[in-house]
């Protein structure tokens, strides 16, 4: 994998998990919003707006330079609209980085009665 991947592959990997995050303590505050005289929901949700931009213009990124399918990006981009999505993805990526499978088919597996045939 070419280092222009790898580097978007991490860039997405290291906003996910604070997108993730922020997303959480907006929902909480929302509950706390509707609850209490608590009111942090304008300082979290732009925060949260903030890193969501962020993680999507990280995703375009990631996608163009990773070949991913579109099943494999729509999965990413789901992530960041599931809560807690966001920490599911960055441990998919990590992987991802780590092994430099990102874009790459499956190896293929040689039948051994194709072999003699």
């Amino acid at each position: 994998m070419d280092p222009k991947t790898v580097s978007a592959l991490r860039r997405l990997r290291l906003v996910s998990a604070p997108e993730a995050v922020s997303f959480l303590l907006l929902l909480v505050a929302s509950v706390l919003r509707r609850t209490t005289d608590f009111d942090a929901v304008p300082v979290l949700g732009a925060v949260h707006g903030i890193l969501f931009v962020v993680y999507g213009l990280f995703w375009l990124d990631a996608w163009n330079r990773a070949r991913w399918s579109l099943g494999t990006a729509a999965w990413y981009m789901a992530m960041a609209v599931v809560p807690t999505g966001g920490f599911f993805a960055e441990r998919r990526l990590r992987r991802e980085e780590r092994e430099g499978t990102a874009g790459e088919p499956a190896p293929a597996v040689e039948r051994a009665d194709a072999v003699g045939a």
